[in-house]
């Protein structure tokens, strides 16, 4: 394995504002390489520029070279280090070297863990990839099949997909791998705590054995590490460093109180400006801590496992435009969301371990960003704490509070508020990106298409809220704190007879 040294976390973006423009404050120019000069192809580099970004992140200035050259890469960087981009470049360049139009197989795959980093990283990439003439498909399970299967027909270049919907449409001889030439594996770790590394190895083994692999992690050891040594082909190594990399960059606190003061002091948290996620270690205790909230006048959405997809994809929508700046959740927001600019972390319910109390405060102290990460402790939940906040290397004072006190008025005026954004229906209907005209949502039906044709098909049909259907699991594996969550499945003892394949043998 080749092995990149390590490099500096910071941007090579520098943005000022008009205070900062005095002379002692005036701020160097950034003197790293543009992307141009790594190697991306002009589409890109102005595609990019179109969106405003102009230098790449550490990450991306580390492992572009090799990915672009064709190379397996292994990366580690933690979460809102710009590893989307990272896999998400050399990945549309290679495919929009060829592009093919009509009915086709698609020749890139992006495997992720969960359905709500699958819709981010594709809509990230889609602008992109309409640039370059490359279409995308998300393939997740809870969204209806039958859309899926219908863009698929149609043709796509690059599939960003969880693995047990890939793996369904797979059997029903809807989709192959046999043309895939570029595979991604993005937050390999969390899907090994999943469980998901056998459906993984699957579909991998149904890729060219001579395919391009890009894996990215948090983590490189246990299952993930039999997972590079079986398909990486002498990786380049690039590793992103910073100071305090095994804990958020994040200013962290810890409170302890009385089980009859807790509601008050997280409303009074819940009420800074700014957004904020709240994580609670139970669906019913989302459900009520989100009403709770709402009851005291403070925009709150909630988010887990149990909730419909549109539910889920409603409440991300909200709270990413700052329409409802706070989110309550479960750990499934732990590692499926990317939201910028999150100010605050609040541990409402403290977590079962310091893995994901490191996943949870990932959430804020984004890209160099600042954040503040608090956990609200009951007396007999403070030894435990303390132990995690070992392992996870903060060290927190723990303080003694009650509602209204100094530390927590101190704590609510840090806050900055962001300013809600309203989509326009336009907005709602754009997502996915493709060569040509308005860019398509996945699913979304060709103009005057199916008039007359059955709306549900391949076995969907409507069901309450939360209910699986026989043939899927929506959320499969359980969660260190025991619940279901992460929207995919494994694979099904015994399988499916599966259908020819409509690209054929």
């Amino acid at each position: 394995m080749t092995v990149v040294n390590p490099v500096s976390f910071e941007s090579n973006e520098v943005v000022t504002t008009p205070e900062d423009t005095t002379p002692e404050n005036t701020v160097e120019a950034p003197s790293g390489p543009t992307f141009h000069e790594l190697g991306l192809p002009q589409l890109l580099v102005t595609a990019l520029e179109r969106r405003g970004i102009h230098r790449p992140f550490a990450i991306q200035t580390s492992a572009l070279p090799d990915a672009l050259a064709g190379r397996d890469v292994l990366g580690k960087a933690a979460t809102g280090s710009g590893k989307t981009l990272a896999f998400g470049l050399p990945l549309l360049a290679r495919i929009g070297a060829e592009v093919k139009n009509g009915r086709r197989a698609p020749r890139g795959l992006v495997l992720v863990p969960t359905r709500e980093l699958a819709q981010q990283v594709h809509d990230n990439l889609a602008p992109l990839g309409q640039a370059t003439g490359v279409q995308l498909a998300t393939v997740y399970g809870g969204a209806p099949m039958y859309r899926q299967i219908q863009q698929l027909r149609r043709g796509v270049d690059v599939i960003i997909a969880t693995p047990g919907r890939l793996q369904d449409l797979i059997s029903q001889g809807e989709a192959t791998l046999a043309e895939v030439v570029i595979t991604v594996l993005d937050e390999a770790d969390f899907m090994a705590d999943l469980g998901f590394l056998p459906v993984v190895k699957e579909l991998l083994d149904q890729t060219d054995r001579n395919a391009q692999r890009l894996l990215f992690s948090a983590t490189l050891d246990g299952e993930v590490d039999s997972l590079v040594r079986r398909y990486l082909k002498d990786p380049a190594r690039h590793e992103v460093k910073r100071a305090g990399d095994d804990a958020p960059p994040a200013e962290h606190l810890a409170f302890s109180l009385a089980f009859r003061d807790k509601l008050q002091v997280a409303t009074e948290l819940a009420g800074r400006p700014g957004r904020t996620i709240v994580f609670a270690r139970t669906q019913l205790g989302v459900d009520r801590l989100a009403e709770n909230l709402k009851a005291a006048g403070i925009k709150a959405e909630a988010i887990h496992g149990g909730l419909p997809q549109a539910a889920r994809k409603r409440a991300l929508e909200e709270f990413t435009d700052a329409r409802s700046p706070v989110l309550v959740a479960t750990d499934v927001a732990a590692r499926g969301i990317h939201v910028d600019d999150v100010s605050l972390v609040l541990h409402y319910d403290p977590p079962t371990d310091a893995k994901t109390y490191l996943h949870r405060s990932g959430r804020t102290a984004r890209a160099g960003a600042a954040g503040v990460v608090a956990s609200l402790l009951l007396p007999d939940q403070v030894g435990q704490a303390k132990r995690r906040f070992r392992s996870a290397k903060v060290d927190p004072a723990i303080d003694r509070i009650r509602p209204g006190d100094q530390a927590i008025l101190d704590l609510v005026a840090k806050g900055v508020a962001v300013e809600p954004k309203e989509r326009t229906q336009r907005d709602m209907r754009r997502g996915g990106g493709g060569p040509g005209g308005r860019p398509r949502r996945e699913g979304d039906r060709p103009t005057g298409g199916h008039r007359g044709g059955p709306r549900r098909s391949f076995g969907d049909k409507p069901r309450p809220a939360g209910e699986r259907s026989g043939g899927e699991r929506s959320y499969g594996e359980r969660s260190s704190s025991g619940e279901r969550s992460y929207g995919d499945r494994g694979p099904r003892p015994g399988g499916r007879p599966s259908r020819p394949s409509r690209y054929g043998s």
